[in-house]
């Protein structure tokens, strides 16, 4: 009996550091040539501030070979529940205008008013209406295009650089004075977005 005892926790262990290993190589990159700081945040959809701190850069040289530890990101569903909010809201727009939609919903999640998660953000309800059109009418369950995961990715690394917009409209189409009222921090294309 301690025989097996002994062979279960030694199993257990090399389980463990096989985890491990595996868990590491999933967090960490090694740097490329011609790769920037900025095109590796992309890739691994994480905030470049987060990455630069997370491994103690003070400027943005990189050396080929050189390994970096990533950042957690959003999970693979909250960037598709994001891409089609994207496609829904700003179908026709720049990809400049669809990077932005992203980062409201991105800067919400990390404002102390808004809820915590990307479904709850963007399935949020205030006064009996939906935070988003796209949500009220159905839309937000079409597809999303390529490059509306595009712009996902580029607002993720682009994550806490900007504005903090937290809000946007079409100006044509809004009637909420209150929206109207908050400070512009932008306009792209059709839509106006404000803190």
């Amino acid at each position: 009996m301690k025989k097996l005892k002994h062979l279960a926790l030694a199993a257990a262990c090399l389980s463990a550091l096989l985890f491990a290993k595996d868990a590491n190589a999933q967090t960490t990159h090694t740097v490329q040539k011609g790769e920037t700081l900025w095109t590796i945040s992309k890739k691994y959809g994480v905030p470049l501030i987060q990455l630069k701190k997370l491994n103690n850069k003070q400027n943005d040289r990189l050396f080929p070979g050189e390994r970096l530890r990533i950042p957690p990101t959003i999970s693979a569903s909250d960037k598709d529940l994001l891409a089609r909010l994207v496609h829904a809201e700003a179908k026709g727009e720049s990809f400049a205008g669809k990077v932005a939609v992203a980062t409201v919903v991105l800067n919400r999640l990390a404002h102390p008013d808004f809820p915590k998660t990307i479904k709850g953000v963007i399935y949020e309800r205030s006064g009996g209406h939906y935070a988003f059109t796209p949500v009220q009418n159905g839309t937000i369950r079409e597809r999303a295009d390529r490059e509306s995961y595009r712009a996902v990715e580029e607002a993720l690394a682009f994550r806490g650089l900007g504005s903090g917009s937290l809000f946007f409209y079409n100006p044509k189409t809004a009637k909420s004075n209150w929206l109207r009222s908050k400070q512009v921090t932008v306009v792209i294309g059709n839509h106006v977005f404000a803190k």
